[in-house]
């Protein structure tokens, strides 16, 4: 009796082994079918990429050389600005400021200065407290 229970243990280990071993062979070859499936949309995904970024660098290497152009331009730019500075600058400036003078000096002779008033207050005993004298200035 001993040897049927064993032989029947057996059996059903080897069932529930067996039936173990059969799912897991499913699970293989959906997860085979799954990165095959994969490979087959990321390789045309890795070309464009690839193409992608070599386009990239094509448009920076073009980027490089405007960059260097306009750092071109900016240095003559401003060996122009210097020079017309130190060329002009000097006597623009003299220029203008005689200009200034010439103005200022005929507008004081061509206009007379006006009149001043000057407010005085007096405290005396008998004057009112607020009173206010003026007085032109001459």
């Amino acid at each position: 009796m001993a040897g049927i229970l064993v032989a029947v243990f057996w059996a059903i280990l080897v069932s529930f082994l067996a039936l173990a071993l059969a799912r897991l062979a499913q699970t293989l070859k959906a997860a085979t079918k799954m990165v095959t499936e994969i490979s087959d949309k990321a390789v045309p995904l890795l070309a464009d990429a690839s193409a992608t970024v070599r386009s990239a660098h094509t448009q920076l290497a073009r980027v490089d050389a405007i960059a260097a152009d306009v750092q071109e331009v900016t240095a003559n730019a401003s060996a122009l600005s210097s020079t017309v500075s130190s060329a002009f600058g000097g006597p623009l400036v003299k220029v203008a400021a005689f200009g200034y003078g010439v103005r200022r000096a005929m507008g004081k002779k061509a206009a007379p200065e006006p009149k001043r008033t000057v407010v005085v207050r007096t405290s005396l005993p008998g004057a009112r407290r607020g009173r206010r004298n003026r007085r032109s200035k001459d």
